[in-house]
């Protein structure tokens, strides 16, 4: 294959990065005036590297002596990764110049276009080393995302925690991958997929465990979640938008991409792995939710709480779980989107954000229309019909029957019911306690028109989107089997 055609299909990526380096150099010459203009531009080079999937960057094959995969799946990652990635940008400015006292500055975007250049790479890894440049590029722009508001303690402090714990994954990461690669001689997908079919041994079977442990830190699967309150909370509202989103979605696809690709051969080891994540992450992001008083953290247990969810299509190991999967991701990330750019509407008559659920209460006689679509969103994350949320866990409970896996799916539907718990209480917060003092009354037309938008695609409307949302995805699916 000729350079060019191979250039072609890593055409996203290229946008992304000359558009990202080109923007930081303006950044540095016109300071912080041309913050705003920097921002839109973001917002284009995004729609840019959207538009480049429609070449052979979504079913070009693979590129570079097989280092790159361009097909379906990688496409559809992208697609979500890229509008959570443009949301996360749209919805900053205003949240800064109202926080901190101080206006955005131009490389919040740039650092976006970056992280969301390596996510594009990790889902289209097709090779261990491509999967950690792109990781790595991901997270190192994550940490200076997080600890963002130089002058804030929490914000500092969630940069430091998941800057921490990110090397230790990191770490744990290159661990596994060292073994895979000591013991098939290879760190191409499909030559590892051989050494796992010739006959597994003790050696890749502990690289398999590592490299799923690593990449379970970074979708903050349980045990590997102890970060993700602590940062969602300290780090500024749009950033903990965008990591509950864009890199959310990156890590599952990627997980779904090496489970497959790399170790199809072996899907009842790694199977067992998948079932104690995804039980564990619904279990335990249900119940450390029911005491939080703090909106964020909240969300941020409902984050891990969910990725239980998309890991019970993975734990099928089938094209029907893989599509499950994707359509579960889709509709998490409008929702996640959607329930954050709400908290960023929680602020005090100063104009500062207020983020504790208490501050909800009897928000449905002060801000009615707000109030219902916060209802909406959180009766959709607890998967209560006919929001289109319920259709999301019933396309992985449905694939996980398919795969015989009955057992799972039952636990999963019963550990639902725990869940639902904390999303009525924020429900009934704001629908039957006294109202709490009014949030300011400043929010933005482009805001509430996200906030409309997203709570139409999860309301009973979505399901005319079902017979769209599922071709594509199982087309998608289909590509890896």
């Amino acid at each position: 294959m000729d350079y060019a055609a191979q250039l072609s299909m890593v055409l996203p990526e290229i946008v992304l990065s000359l558009g990202g380096l080109a923007l930081l150099m303006v950044a540095a010459w016109g300071g912080q005036a041309v913050t705003r203009a920097i921002s839109w531009v973001s917002v284009a080079v995004l729609i840019g590297g959207g538009i480049a999937l429609l070449g052979p960057a979504s079913a070009g094959g693979t590129a570079f002596d097989g280092l790159y995969r361009a097909d379906l799946f990688a496409a559809f990652a992208k697609v979500l990764i890229f509008f959570a990635a443009a949301v996360s940008i749209v919805i900053a400015p205003r949240f800064f110049a109202k926080t901190s006292g101080e206006d955005l500055r131009p490389e919040y975007p740039v650092l976006i276009l970056f992280a969301t250049a390596g996510m594009g790479m990790m889902v289209s890894a097709n090779d261990l080393l491509t999967l950690y440049v792109g990781l790595e590029l991901q997270s190192l722009a994550a940490y200076v995302l997080a600890s963002f508001m130089r002058r804030d303690e929490r914000s500092a402090e969630a940069g430091l925690k998941y800057f921490i714990l990110g090397s230790l994954a990191s770490g744990i990461l290159l661990y596994g991958i060292s073994l895979m690669y000591g013991f098939s001689g290879t760190t191409v997908f499909g030559d590892i997929a051989a050494a796992y079919a010739a006959g597994s041994n003790t050696g890749l079977l502990f690289g398999l465990v590592f490299v799923f442990a690593g990449l379970a830190f970074k979708m903050s699967a349980v045990p590997f979640h102890m970060w993700t309150p602590d940062v969602y909370e300290g780090a500024p509202t749009p950033v903990t938008t965008f990591f509950a989103s864009a890199p959310k979605v990156a890590a599952v696809a990627l997980l779904v991409r090496v489970a497959i690709d790399a170790m199809g051969p072996v899907t009842s080891d790694w199977r067992q792995i998948v079932i104690f994540a995804a039980l564990a992450s619904i279990v335990l992001g249900a119940v450390a939710a029911i005491g939080q008083t703090n909106i964020k953290r909240l969300l941020a247990y409902s984050s891990i709480n969910n990725v239980g969810f998309a890991l019970i299509g993975l734990a099928a190991g089938t094209a029907e779980g893989v599509a499950g999967v994707l359509t579960y991701m889709t509709i998490y990330v409008v929702m996640t989107l959607g329930s954050f750019i709400v908290v960023l509407q929680m602020r005090g008559a100063d104009g500062q954000p207020v983020e504790t659920i208490a501050s909800l209460s009897g928000l449905s006689r002060t801000r009615p229309a707000l109030a219902a679509a916060l209802a909406i969103f959180m009766f959709s994350l607890a998967g209560i019909p006919p929001l289109f949320g319920f259709w999301a866990k019933f396309a992985v409970f449905e694939a996980a029957v398919k795969a015989d896996l009955f057992a799972l799916a039952a636990i999963g539907i019963a550990a639902s019911v725990i869940g639902a718990y904390y999303y009525l209480k924020i429900v009934k917060t704001m629908y039957f306690d006294e109202p709490a003092p009014e949030y300011a009354r400043d929010g933005s037309a482009l805001e509430g028109g996200l906030i409309a938008a997203a709570a139409v695609f999860v309301s009973p409307l979505g399901y005319l989107l079902i017979p769209a949302l599922g071709a594509w995805s199982m087309a998608a699916a289909q590509v890896l089997f």
